[in-house]
């Protein structure tokens, strides 16, 4: 067995000598190519190209790190703050979607202020000198209301959505000329000296384009000759789009993989200029970490570790020559008011690198930091450098890349529970589980996938403010119409919730008169059959019942509910509730909501339709009308001492001095920061485990004031606000390890093995809990001086304390290797 692991070994080493030799000749043959290319180029041109290896920026193939990061669902003052951490976390570049709803919600009204000032955000990003992936869509899904499309585009007359269809068209191309116009106005792309080198047409349109049958395929070719048409001086992609046309990559490159918990989507490029197709971009960018547990009801928060995410990306840039990766999300920040899609969470992958609250969520950040550091090393030899792939064994393999000045390797194990003992060239490497180990030079360890060596940490909501006082409460009870003072529509018919409330709300009320005759002692039963989220019933202004819809039964929802009627009028009040809108999908413009059926049934009798009464509609809440969320319009409520409302429907509560809340102990509702809504909370919605789909609301900083705040919730279900708590978001513990074979970072002056402990900004180390040169047993976050291991030694602690505490100008490390070093030093004193 030994001579076989040596002769492949010898194979080895021979193929990747002789790769040294052709990635000398190929590599001094493509970067003559460029230059004799771009031979006339004026001095000082800025350009942006790409051939089958990278992007190519002003002449020189680049290796880009790319992150998501959505302006409007953080605020201007955090993006500074954002952008500046994703650049030291080893990015690039800083993807953002154009939100066509957001900038224009009322059809030639445009919005460009606040959080939806993109301009402002792009200046930002180049301002730190990062560059822009723009996907202007505009459909862009991204959970996002209505996939980003602008609600009033229902109304134009004979309108398909996202086919080869002329009004569609027609509005889609006036609002991505719009986008592309104001760039190039404020002079953002690359070849004006912007930030801007790529920008997207269309979003994963494959998923839905057989829907569209003969009218799909030519839509994909008008968007892709519309996009290029309009003269960017930058390349276009479409995501997902394997048929896409010339002069767009002519091979299938665009694939979508579900590979280790991972999302990946590989783009396809279209020339920014011309029609030729000389040069293909193949399977060279990576969209990834999809995190799951977003999507309300569909799965618990679980994140993809650090180490899972680095072996995945760097599989990607050893297999598939990938030369642009992008995170999804890298700051996923905060769905604010009504602009989710339907059962998406406020809070938008928290457990991103850069969390909602724009923290820095450890160890992920840090690992794949030193991920990029250590592609970035070797990035020369990776963009031009030969290839070569050989195999160790059934679940071990290696990638190569070699020039005459350069060599990289990627040892892979793909085996998630054995070490694997590898010989490569004169060397022998132990892989970890499931992990992947790049070698400089290939010889030499620079990162290891699946060991962490990064600071971990540990996020705390820390209780600042209780609002458990009855009098810092007020109320007021959201008013049943019986006979709405203004009236929408009135007829024989159930209207549609959408048509009628045009996302204007999320509130449409069903309202009617029912004659009723007693006959005997009826046992009667109010029957409703809804296509909504939610529905509350009231009879003559009492609450009779609700239902909502369930993660594991979508579809219409049936509210069965007993109730009592009395003789002659009585008044039926159905209030039909969205949460989010359609978000993805064809055809969204034919979705219908609403209510379907009302009957009401008697004893042994057959149930009796009144689909056919005189109904009236009344679009939203009389609270929403009369903005009684805002100072002004709470001023002209008629609030009253909390008393005996608790966990009673319907019911706003005013309160004062909240930066997040704690809602669990709350149901279904809205909430206002000082007339700002930070969201839609569905904490009586329980994932499978049986938690809330969400407790914790982020509050921006800039919504609040100096001073007093007014702060208003719209209890829909029944809730105790008396147990609403104010907190504030910390790292309150970090922790770290790290042993003599651990790899020394490539980002820290010394040459051995550390862990550097740094705390969140404006924070200090207070206290050292445990230290340990040693073996500790188990994760020590929890269970301190439990997890000593049979070699801990009793000085360790006192030594960290006496270094840090004695020493406070001092940079803290807490590792194995030097502990050992300082316990040596007291030992020898």
């Amino acid at each position: 067995m030994t001579g076989v692991v040596v002769a492949t070994v010898i194979m080895v080493v021979v193929a990747a000598s002789a790769a040294l030799a052709t990635a000398a000749a190929a590599g001094r043959g493509a970067r003559a190519a460029a230059e004799d290319e771009r031979g006339n180029t004026p001095a000082g041109r800025r350009e942006v190209t790409y051939d089958g290896r990278a992007l190519i920026l002003d002449g020189a193939r680049r290796m880009l790190f790319s992150g998501d990061m959505h302006y409007p669902r953080s605020t201007p003052e955090m993006w500074p703050d954002l952008i500046a951490k994703a650049k030291k976390g080893g990015l690039d570049v800083i993807q953002t979607y154009v939100f066509w709803n957001a900038h224009e919600p009322v059809q030639g009204q445009f919005n460009f202020e606040g959080r939806y000032d993109l301009v402002k955000f792009i200046r930002e990003i180049h301002a730190q000198g990062l560059y822009v992936s723009l996907r202007i869509g505009p459909f862009v899904e991204s959970e996002w209301k209505y996939g980003g499309l602008p609600f009033w585009l229902r109304g134009i007359p004979d309108i398909t959505f996202r086919s080869d269809n002329e009004p569609f068209k027609r509005h889609m191309q006036k609002f991505v000329t719009k986008i592309v116009n104001l760039m190039k106005d404020e002079r953002l792309f690359y070849p004006q000296g912007g930030p801007i080198i790529i920008s997207q047409i269309e979003n994963e349109y494959k998923l839905v384009e057989a829907a569209f049958h003969s009218k799909g395929p030519p839509y994909v070719h008008w968007a892709a000759a519309m996009a290029v048409n309009l003269q960017t001086g930058v390349p276009w992609m479409m995501c997902k789009q394997d048929d896409a046309p010339d002069p767009i990559v002519s091979d299938s490159v665009a694939i979508f993989i579900a590979l280790y918990a991972m999302l990946m989507i590989w783009f396809r490029l279209i020339p920014a200029m011309g029609s030729s197709v000389g040069k293909h971009f193949q399977g060279q960018i990576l969209q990834t970490n999809r995190l799951y547990g977003q999507k309300i009801g569909h799965l618990d928060q679980r994140y993809r570790s650090a180490a899972d995410l680095a072996f995945a990306v760097a599989l990607f840039i050893a297999r598939k020559k990938g030369s642009f990766v992008n995170y999804y999300m890298y700051h996923g920040g905060t769905n604010f008011g009504r602009v989710a899609s339907s059962y998406v969470t406020t809070s938008y992958y928290d457990g991103a690198p850069l969390d909602e609250y724009g923290l820095i969520w450890q160890p992920t950040w840090a690992h794949l930091r030193e991920l990029h550091a250590a592609v970035k090393q070797s990035a020369e030899t990776l963009l031009w450098g030969a290839y070569s792939n050989h195999s160790f064994g059934q679940q071990q393999e290696g990638h190569v890349f070699a020039t005459d000045s350069g060599c990289v390797a990627f040892l892979v194990n793909f085996d998630k529970h054995k070490v694997s003992t590898i010989q490569f060239g004169e060397e022998v490497f132990q892989l970890a589980p499931k992990s992947i180990s790049i070698l400089s030079q290939c010889r030499e360890l620079i990162f290891e996938t699946g060991k962490i060596n990064a600071q971990h940490g540990l996020r705390t909501a820390q209780v600042v403010q209780p609002l458990n006082h009855a009098d810092r409460w007020k109320i007021f009870k959201e008013p049943i119409p019986a006979v709405p003072s203004k009236i929408s529509h009135v007829g024989n018919q159930l209207c549609e919730h959408m048509s009628t409330t045009k996302d204007e709300t999320y509130y449409l009320w069903y309202l009617a008169t029912y004659n009723y005759r007693r006959n005997g002692n009826d046992d009667l039963v109010l029957n409703v059959e809804s296509h909504a989220l939610i529905l509350h019933a009231f009879i003559n202004n009492d609450h009779v019942g609700s239902v909502h819809r369930s993660h594991d039964k979508p579809g219409n929802i049936v509210l069965n509910a007993a109730i009592s009627l009395r003789e002659g009028q009585n008044s039926i009040s159905l209030l039909c509730v969205m949460v989010g809108s359609p978000g993805s999908g064809a055809y969204m413009e034919r979705r219908t909501f609403g209510v379907r059926k009302v009957s009401i049934k008697r004893r042994q009798q057959r149930p009796h339709s009144i689909n056919i009464e005189l109904w009236k509609h009344q679009v939203g809440l009389y609270g929403e009308t009369n903005k009684i969320y805002t100072s002004e319009g709470s001023s002209h409520a008629e609030w009253t001492a909390v008393d005996k409302s608790v966990h009673l429907p319907l019911i706003w509560y005013k309160g004062n001095d909240p930066v997040t809340l704690n809602l669990t102990s709350m149901g279904k509702g809205e909430v206002w920061i000082n007339g700002q809504s930070i969201g839609q909370y569905w904490v009586s919605f329980k994932t499978p485990s049986g938690k809330p789909s969400q407790s914790m609301y982020h509050i921006p900083r800039n919504f609040l004031k100096t001073g007093e705040n007014l702060l208003v919730l719209m209890e829909e279900i029944g809730g105790d606000p008396l147990q609403i708590t104010v907190n504030k978001m910390f790292v309150t513990r970090i922790y770290g390890t790290v042993s003599e074979f651990s790899t020394p970072s490539l980002l820290s002056s010394k040459n051995h093995p550390a862990v550097h402990l740094r705390c969140q900004k404006g924070k200090h180390i207070t206290d050292i809990e445990f230290a340990s040169y040693g073996n500790p047993i188990q994760d020590c976050r929890d269970s301190g001086r439990s997890c000593q291991g049979s070699c801990h030694a009793e000085m360790s602690e006192f030594v960290v304390k006496n270094v840090k505490f004695c020493h406070p100008s001092a940079t803290f490390a807490s590792t194995r290797y030097s502990i050992a070093k300082m316990l040596q030093q007291s030992t020898n004193s």
